[in-house]
């Protein structure tokens, strides 16, 4: 066993992968927790599925794929915003936007898989993830955007939980519901981004919304639960990324498999208690 843990420091790919992962995981964590108690789970889903477009338009264009992940993913999350948009916006109607967005940012993806008529070999990474190539500079890239994505949400942490609890009692106490709601998801867009380059496009939900979900299952105490989920997130990153090196199946897999076991062993318990 020790020697098998060795080998995980032995190999600079590695390496990345594992600061990269835990950068990833603390991030996309902290933004889940918020997503889940917000109920925007769907708006999330939404923007994982444009992170594919993105990544595919990238390749189309010879660009690296994170560029693609995060015009796409911000820009993505500018069209949700213009949805969600009206203070007495209706919650069918808002779904029913959403899932537009949804349609159409797919069919965009097929068209440029479609259009690129060489060898895309990186589908299934794009689509489950991979940990074979992150590089030195998207590790960078990583540190960068999660301090950023993390001193913003540290900065509007009190009122952004204020407001999503109940936006109307926040407005009247003078919160700025309104551009709280467009900078959250543009926040959860950056955070997509970033996490679809491990996980892929079609799971980030198993480090956005497992480890949020399982975490408020077990404690109702806001910062409690905000600790633990990033808690769940590092160790579901870290045994992911550690069981697909010695597999040939995507770490993507192994992330999402664990984060659920997670949530059915903390639904179980509360069952019990």
């Amino acid at each position: 066993m020790s020697t098998d843990l060795s080998q995980l420091f032995a190999y600079h790919f590695m390496v990345n992968a594992l600061m990269a992962g835990t950068l990833v995981a603390v991030t996309a964590s902290a933004i889940g927790w918020f997503m889940v108690v917000r109920q925007q789970t769907f708006a999330g889903h939404t923007l994982s599925l444009v992170a594919f477009p993105g990544a595919a338009a990238a390749a189309l264009a010879g660009a690296p794929a994170f560029v693609g992940y995060f015009a796409a993913c911000v820009t993505g999350s500018l069209a949700l915003s213009a949805v969600s948009a009206g203070e007495a916006r209706s919650i069918s109607h808002e779904s029913a936007g959403i899932g537009a967005v949804q349609a159409f940012a797919l069919a965009c993806g097929f068209l440029f898989v479609s259009l690129y008529h060489g060898l895309l070999s990186g589908l299934d990474s794009l689509l489950f993830g991979t940990f074979l190539g992150i590089s030195d500079g998207q590790v960078l890239v990583l540190l960068a955007v999660a301090l950023g994505v993390l001193a913003v949400l540290a900065a509007v942490a009190r009122p952004l939980l204020f407001a999503s609890i109940d936006a109307d009692v926040a407005r009247a106490s003078g919160v700025p519901v309104r551009a709280l709601s467009v900078g959250f998801l543009m926040l959860l867009g950056v955070a997509v981004a970033a996490t679809s380059q491990i996980t892929g496009a079609l799971l980030v939900f198993a480090l956005l919304v497992t480890p949020a979900a399982t975490a408020q299952l077990l404690t109702a105490r806001p910062g409690r639960s905000l600790a633990l989920s990033v808690g769940i997130a590092l160790a579901v990153t870290w045994l992911g990324l550690g069981i697909a090196y010695f597999s040939v199946y995507p770490v993507g897999f192994f992330v999402t498999s664990i984060s659920f076991g997670f949530y059915l062993l903390a639904r179980l318990w509360r069952a019990i208690r």
